[in-house]
């Protein structure tokens, strides 16, 4: 008789495991087998596929979406973006319809009126193709250009100044983050890294001009933030804008303010000094 303990197994239709070491390090075997996850690897474990039905044309379709408590907050910046590990959320931001083309970030994709939708339509009806919902992850520059559709949205159905606002703030985060990965890239692309800065830079510009402007027309709150939030996000993006002086306007705003929240004002109390810093290294014209 054979003296190997699994010899004569394969009449069960085992042939494959007659070599098996008894005692052998499982553990060694079973890590040999684990697959290495690539970056991308992790960020596809985060989505989930999420139905939708489009308040433009009424069809129904099917969105990445992050899935609830899967991104692990890393760090804030200074003007309130935050900074996950392994993903950046807001490339999944925006909802669009690969019917019509009517696309929104998610706070705002809801129904519309009969005027917004008309106009919606006519200009989306102008040109827009079809498009399929990609089966891997989004690019950096598939979702700027969901952004940039959700923006020409909103202009059609002329949306309120602050959801335009809050629009461009999210896009130009997002580009803060695309800008990044390629400056860490294993092959810098220097000119691309300037043209998405740039882009970035018109996003945020165009973000605290639309929040000026719905500060003196709408009430809160406002894209779901309270006063002392917009106030402090408007100061933020003057002194990154090097509007010094309307930045310490709106800190000072902040810090009189009774009702603001104690961490908005910790915020506002740490960017005045950002802000007195500048102020005092910026050359006199």
């Amino acid at each position: 008789m054979d003296g190997n303990l699994f010899a004569g197994i394969g009449s069960m239709g085992l042939e494959g495991i007659s070599g098996l070491n008894l005692y052998g390090d499982t553990k060694d075997s079973e890590a040999a087998q684990e697959k290495v996850q690539t970056p991308e690897d992790i960020e596809r474990e985060m989505l989930f596929e999420k139905s939708y039905e489009c308040p433009c044309c009424f069809s129904t379709f099917k969105n990445h979406s992050l899935r609830t408590g899967k991104a692990k907050l890393a760090s804030v910046d200074l003007d309130l973006h935050q900074k996950f590990d392994n993903i950046e959320p807001l490339k999944y931001d925006v909802v669009s319809c690969p019917h019509c083309g009517f696309s929104a970030v998610t706070r705002f994709f809801t129904p519309m009126t009969p005027t917004q939708r008309k106009t919606t339509l006519q200009m989306l009806r102008q040109g827009y193709i079809p498009q399929d919902e990609p089966e891997g992850i989004y690019d950096y520059e598939y979702a700027v250009s969901r952004y940039k559709l959700a923006l020409a949205c909103d202009v059609a159905k002329n949306a309120k100044a602050s959801e335009k606002a809050y629009t461009c703030l999210r896009a130009g985060w997002m580009c803060r983050t695309y800008k990044e990965e390629l400056q860490h890239a294993a092959k810098p692309e220097p000119a691309k890294v300037v043209q998405v800065k740039l882009l970035e830079n018109e996003f945020l510009k165009n973000a605290y001009e639309g929040f000026i402007v719905a500060l003196g027309k709408e009430s809160f709150p406002m894209c779901g933030m309270d006063e002392g939030t917009v106030n402090y996000l408007i100061a933020a993006l003057a002194f990154e804008q090097g509007h010094y002086e309307m930045s310490s306007k709106m800190i000072s705003t902040i810090l009189s303010s009774s009702g603001a929240n104690p961490r908005m004002k910790e915020r506002a109390r740490d960017l005045k000094e950002e802000v007195l810093s500048a102020m005092k290294n910026c050359p006199n014209p």
